[in-house]
């Protein structure tokens, strides 16, 4: 009776996303967990076989680490990004194309889904340029650009394959890679390129899976809905700091973008995507306009 009551519940939600297309960011401690991994699976094949598009797009901080360890080359980083030369970069799109994605198409496949392995290279999907930050030095007050290599930001996004892919029963799982104009490779932060394919998809969800259970007050507790103003504001005040602000910068620009709503939840959370998509209350920190 407590099944028939969950999916009894559930109904209404397949209901309002049927059809839609929904962009996953895959990554954190839920990719390096076998049973966590595995219910992931489940839960992205079921959600295509109730009529909901997933799009999965993964990263791979920690395996990029193990694997630079393992040859012994050391990482810099800037401001959380990995400055990538032209050899670590080879790693880089090793780790992620050649590894990473096939594990997680294969996850998919091996529970009764049809998961194909993409990187934004393929098909000339997403167009990417150098990313430039600058710092400013505290003595001399003057900014400096830094170079972090062949670390990029995406510029557009074709959506052929895609568009292709969506119409049929094959889920795209995808690196963040991505083509410069001049054929150069461009390491892309996971989290910027999901919003890039979720804002070009007109997704109705972008769901950033994360080692944290969304965005907290200074009393610790779970704010559940955001706007862009909420956002802004706990910015302002400091209660969203470091690591969460690029995430929560990311989904309020897929927002402008006209995504429906972005949503960070704690990947760690057995069946994060079921409790976020089919309950009422959810399981993160909804930023966005959509309901």
């Amino acid at each position: 009776m407590q099944t028939a009551a969950l999916l009894s519940e559930a109904l209404p939600f397949m209901r309002k996303y049927a059809g839609m297309t929904i962009v996953i960011k895959y990554g954190g401690h839920a990719m390096g967990d076998a049973a966590l991994a595995s219910k992931f699976a489940r839960d992205v094949v079921l959600m295509k076989q109730v009529g909901i598009n997933p799009v999965v797009v993964h990263g791979g901080g920690p395996q990029i680490k193990a694997m630079m360890d393992r040859l012994r080359i050391e990482s810099e980083f800037i401001d959380g990004l990995r400055v990538t030369d032209s050899a670590t970069m080879e790693i880089v799109e090793m780790v992620l194309s050649g590894r990473i994605n096939k594990e997680v198409a294969s996850a998919i496949n091996q529970v009764g889904g049809t998961a194909v392995g993409l990187s934004g290279r393929d098909s000339n999907m997403v167009l990417a340029r150098k990313l430039q930050r600058t710092v400013k030095d505290t003595d001399s007050n003057i900014e400096k650009v830094l170079d972090l290599g062949f670390v990029g930001e995406p510029v557009s996004v074709d959506t052929q394959v895609l568009d292709v892919l969506a119409a049929s029963d094959v889920i795209p799982v995808i690196a963040p890679i991505g083509h410069g104009e001049n054929g150069e490779t461009f390491n892309i932060n996971a989290d910027t390129f999901a919003g890039a394919i979720a804002t070009a998809l007109g997704a109705r969800r972008l769901l950033l899976l994360t080692d944290v259970a969304g965005v907290l007050n200074n009393d610790g507790e779970l704010q559940t809905r955001l706007t862009e103003q909420d956002v802004e504001a706990l910015i302002a005040d400091g209660t969203i700091a470091g690591g969460m602000i690029p995430k929560v910068e990311t989904c309020l620009d897929a927002v402008k973008g006209g995504v429906g709503a972005s949503v960070i939840l704690d990947g760690r959370v057995p069946h994060a995507l079921l409790l976020e998509l089919f309950t009422e209350h959810g399981a993160g920190t909804l930023i966005g306009r959509d309901n």
